[in-house]
């Protein structure tokens, strides 16, 4: 890793085609002597689940030198006192605590055990001395909960799995969350999206201290794409659900009967009008339960249903268009591609090829006003949107030439989508570490 990746320097966005220059670059701030730039160390709680953390110490912890990429240095530390239990019931010891990122150039956060309880202080003090240090800190799915409660996220573009990604923007709203995001790089404070995106995380931050040449050796290994395509041409997984019971309130009523008319014109000023509300009255209430602006969350769920007719109708984009309530296909192009990174066309030609030639369509054509589904009521209100301001700029995933992906259809929507891995695992002795 060199002196340059391990200070904190303006987001390098040089892999991403699309991405405007940050508006406000941020301080650079020198690396602590104590510190030593290859030195990751890697936060663990209890009650966090197996996969998540072990993503930074199969990345980060292997030395995998002999397929040439570059040696790191782990410490694997406990973020609180007593045994560390996963999710599934294993104990873990971490050999070392929390003074042991005093020594560290780069501090991974996997996970948090739950969203709606506080970090130690101990632990966010140690963090929050670690940035101050010029260390660079990454959280990954649930992760940015612990960053965000440190402080560190304020004022920042940040994601983390979608699924929460409302919460964390109604608990700190002055972090801008984009839950359509892989992951997002801000130089010194890095964030994923759920899951496995923390394996796209931590390639591109090998990718950043060492290059590509070393991500594609280890993306070889961990038997993973060097970048998921996908996600950058609108293989992105947002939330579609309507609540399972709707209740008393005027707010979830009206959410529930905008998902529903979705193929009427109609404004924010309707929206306000049936929950007897001013318009500034809903603003602030819908903001404050949603966490996004309710004229964001309209068009970001006029374009959801545009890519569900995309997908599973043959309407031409003219009438996907007025079947999505928007007033003209050029509107339906520009929020459809603002929304998802590609034109409407493109997106269903996209998708049709990465279709089994030899699975048959067991997708009926899409009704005039599609049937809407049942789930809890907080995923109706947390459809993914952008904040007000676009002021931010999140890192993309960039394209990467000679991907190839397939999907197969799934039981709830008709489509389970999954990228194949680029490459094959380089062979090895059998004495050699796993991945």
């Amino acid at each position: 890793m060199s002196q340059e990746s391990s200070s904190v320097t303006a987001v390098d966005r040089t892999d991403s085609p699309s991405q405007a220059p940050s508006a406000s670059p941020r301080a650079i701030r020198k690396l602590s002597a104590r510190r030593r730039p290859e030195v990751v160390a890697v936060l663990l709680f209890s009650g966090g689940p197996i996969f998540e953390s072990s993503i930074p110490l199969s990345v980060f912890g292997i030395d995998r030198q002999d397929a040439g990429v570059p040696r790191y240095r782990l410490l694997v530390c406990a973020g609180e006192d007593g045994p560390l239990r996963t999710t599934g019931g294993l104990e873990l010891t971490a050999p070392y605590g929390l003074e042991a990122l005093s020594r560290a150039g780069t501090v991974v956060v996997p996970t948090w055990r739950s969203i709606s309880q506080a970090p130690p202080p101990e632990a966010l003090d140690a963090i929050r001395r670690a940035h101050e240090e010029g260390a660079r800190i990454i959280g990954l799915c649930t992760g940015a909960f612990v960053l965000a409660a440190a402080g560190l996220l304020d004022g920042r573009p940040a994601t983390t799995h979608w699924m929460y990604a409302p919460t964390l923007a109604k608990r700190y709203p002055s972090v801008h969350v984009d839950p359509r995001e892989l992951f997002v790089d801000d130089g010194d404070v890095l964030t994923s999206a759920g899951t496995a995106a923390g394996i796209d995380l931590c390639l591109h931050v090998v990718r950043t201290d060492h290059g590509g040449e070393a991500a594609a050796a280890l993306a070889r290994r961990l038997v993973v794409p060097p970048r998921r395509a996908d996600w950058q041409t609108g293989q992105r997984h947002l939330d579609r659900s309507l609540p399972e019971e709707i209740g008393a309130d005027p707010l979830a009523e009206v959410v529930a009967w905008a998902l529903e008319h979705l193929h009427e014109q109609f404004d924010v000023e309707a929206l306000a009008a049936r929950a007897y509300m001013s318009r500034r009255t809903f603003d602030r209430r819908f903001r404050s339960l949603t966490g996004s602006a309710p004229l964001q969350w309209l068009i970001t769920q006029r374009v959801l249903q545009a890519q569900r007719l995309l997908e599973t109708s043959d309407y031409s984009v003219d009438e996907v268009a007025g079947r999505c309530g928007f007033r003209s296909p050029v509107a339906l192009r520009g929020h459809f591609r603002r929304q998802l990174g590609s034109s409407p066309a493109s997106y269903r030609a996209a998708y049709r090829a990465r279709r089994p030639q030899d699975e048959p369509d067991r997708t009926p054509p899409a009704p005039d006003l599609p049937p809407p589904r049942r789930g809890p009521v907080s995923q109706i209100l947390a459809a993914p949107g952008k904040t007000d301001s676009d002021a931010y700029v999140a890192a993309r995933v960039p394209e990467q030439p000679g991907s190839r992906a397939e999907a197969a259809e799934s039981a709830s929507r008709g489509r389970l989508r999954a990228s194949r891995s680029l490459g094959a695992a380089l062979p090895g002795s059998r004495d050699r570490p796993v991945g």
